[in-house]
């Protein structure tokens, strides 16, 4: 698949590169694996020679060897001496970049920590001999959050503090997924995208794949994930084993169980059997992976709660690859299949909802969005959507098919909503359905 979109942080990088000429420049670059922080960096420096680095998990001379060959045919020189740390290769690098500027990519740069932990430490030491002299580009990128956050957030780190300029990959936005989804497949249906987004949710590696492989309808999708060798299989484990260390197990029953609807608190902890609140919060505030949600406007930051999975292909991994995995382990794929689209319009019925959450986020229409329902679980509002700009409030209700919007239903939960919320009558505006041709 040709590459697309990111013209923004590419802008930045190019500009944060011609600072560099002037001053050293340390930026971080972090995002999940497989969202395309790798293609940005190579795309955005295709025109320069640079230097890359890439962390793999070998010895430290080892590593360093296969650097210094690097080194030495992009920069033309010859590196002095024996190279069996990589402080005294980046010393190199810095004393080469103080008589010209240069850029050094170095990928997966939390594996140093994996290969020695004195790494980083050399590494701020040499940052701070060099930086007011050095006219470096010095890019690094990270894929495992946990220890992304040991080395650059947390306080008593030896990095913290020292990058110049740090940002975070997201996957494609909507109209990114059209325009990829349209260049491959122009006569697209509205629900070949909601397919698009509901497996993948934006995930760059995730949509080449599909692409490259012609599967451009929910069936097709399905028929390329699962299948003999596909890395579809095996990606939800290969993601966040590592992430997780030797306690994966756990945070896999907490996934798996969010995944199939069980959301509540007490659900989770029922599937987990034990408490699950030092999980849900690791997953929260060290991962990311899981968002906890309320009604929206609801005061009180305890009551009420239920959890999601922040990652579509996560969702759909747990949901049904996990689940059904002693399926996989019989290669019986087709089974699978038939069990992924036999419940294939109910799980993408909810992730539509989060798909015009995002459309909506996009186009800036509103400042605030959000479910709403009650705690009886009689009342529930699919979209809240307040413009605090405009004073205007609007309420949907997404359903796949236009033909099941109620109207009265919605007016009926919207007499529950006010009166909850009475100071936000005078603000109510729009209420509609949304469904697979709005998208």
């Amino acid at each position: 698949m040709k590459f697309f979109d990111r013209k923004e942080e590419i802008a930045e990088l190019k500009r944060i590169r011609e600072k560099s000429h002037e001053n050293a420049q340390f930026t971080v670059i972090t995002g999940r694996r497989r969202v395309g922080k790798t293609e940005l960096v190579k795309h955005a420096f295709a025109d320069e020679d640079y230097l890359y680095f890439y962390v793999s998990k070998k010895a430290q001379p080892d590593l360093c060897e296969s650097f210094r060959i690097i080194a030495e045919k992009t920069l033309g020189v010859s590196v002095p001496g024996r190279i069996d740390r990589f402080q005294q290769l980046f010393r190199f690098v810095l004393e080469q970049s103080v008589h010209r500027p240069l850029t050094l990519f170095i990928d997966e740069f939390q594996d140093f920590l994996k290969i020695d932990e004195s790494i980083i430490n050399d590494i701020a030491g040499e940052w701070d001999a060099f930086q007011g002299k050095a006219k470096i580009n010095l890019v690094v990128c990270g894929s495992i959050n946990r220890l992304m956050g040991e080395i650059f957030e947390d306080k008593e780190a030896p990095l913290y503090g020292r990058n110049t300029a740090s940002f975070r990959i997201d996957p494609f936005r909507i109209s990114v997924l059209k325009e990829i989804l349209a260049h491959h497949h122009p006569d697209y249906k509205p629900d070949d995208l909601l397919a698009l987004w509901s497996f993948t949710g934006g995930i760059a590696r995730h949509v080449a794949l599909l692409m490259d492989d012609r599967a451009f309808t929910s069936r097709k999708m399905v028929e390329s994930m699962i299948r003999l060798g596909s890395t579809f299989l095996d990606e939800g484990r290969t993601l966040l084993v590592e992430e997780f260390g030797k306690d994966y197990g756990n945070y896999f029953t907490v996934l798996s169980s969010i995944a199939a609807g069980h959301t509540t608190r007490n659900e989770i902890e029922q599937a987990l059997g034990g408490s699950a609140g030092g999980y849900l919060t690791k997953l929260e505030d060290a991962y990311a992976l899981i968002a906890k949600r309320q009604p929206i406007f609801e005061k009180s930051g305890n009551k009420n709660c239920i959890y999601r999975i922040n990652d579509n292909f996560l969702t759909f991994w747990f949901r049904f690859v996990y689940k059904y995995n002693y399926l996989v382990e019989l290669k019986m794929f087709e089974e699978l299949r038939e069990l992924i689209l036999r419940d294939y319009p109910v799980f993408s019925g909810v992730m539509l909802e989060g798909y015009f959450k995002a459309k909506f986020a996009e186009e800036h229409r509103y400042t605030k969005m959000g479910a709403w329902w009650d705690r009886k679980g009689e009342n529930e509002i699919d979209l809240v959507c307040e413009n605090e700009l405009t004073r205007k409030l609007d309420f949907y209700e997404v359903k796949r098919k236009a033909t099941r919007f109620d109207a009265s239903g919605l007016e009926a939960k919207l007499v529950a909503f006010f009166e909850k919320n009475p100071a936000k009558r005078k603000l109510a505006g729009k209420r509609s359905g949304v469904s697979l041709a709005d998208m």
